[in-house]
């Protein structure tokens, strides 16, 4: 009886040993636009990648091989999914999706605290998002020419916030 009270114990104090761990993590998040779009249709309003947007979603699994993500977050269209989907492949993790008009809410904050985050945005609602986070108009919109831009923003347990911006063109 003694040995599995101490056993239950035990499973007790580890289990809370790790959601403290877990609250105590930096939350890293790390953030691009979608991949170069097939802007042969005007009037397409979700577009597929090109094959030059393939390539560069391959390269992103690439250049990111080393971070270990927890989860991957893309708003719902093809070319964000499509971006996504090689890391989110080579990390065997399935995309979630998020509004591009409600960034940063509540329930986002709670389910990727602690933890490290892609996310596939837009020219404007990936640096909306940066911009969310650190409580600050920093990032304007990125230019349209741009594919190749990273936001890497880090909550520190303190509550501090540290950023960055990598181009890989």
């Amino acid at each position: 009886m003694s040995k599995i009270f101490i056993l239950l114990l035990t499973l007790l104090f580890s289990s809370n040993v790790e959601k403290h761990q877990q609250s105590e993590s930096a939350t890293t998040y790390y953030f691009i636009r979608h991949a170069e779009k097939d802007r042969s249709n005007k009037n397409d309003r979700d577009p597929q990648l090109t094959e030059e947007g393939q390539k560069r979603a391959q390269n992103w699994a690439t250049i990111l091989e080393d971070v270990k993500f927890d989860a991957v977050y893309s708003t719902p269209y093809a070319r964000t999914m499509q971006t996504a989907r090689p890391v989110a492949t080579q990390q065997d993790l399935r995309i979630d999706t998020y509004d591009p008009r409600d960034l940063y809410n509540s329930e986002f904050q709670k389910a990727t605290k602690g933890k490290t985050v892609l996310v596939v945005g837009h020219s404007n609602t990936t640096p909306q998002f940066v911009n969310a986070i650190l409580k600050n108009d920093k990032y304007e919109d990125i230019d349209d020419s741009e594919n190749g831009a990273l936001f890497i923003v880090k909550i520190l347990p303190d509550g501090s916030i540290t950023d960055r911006v990598e181009y890989h063109n």
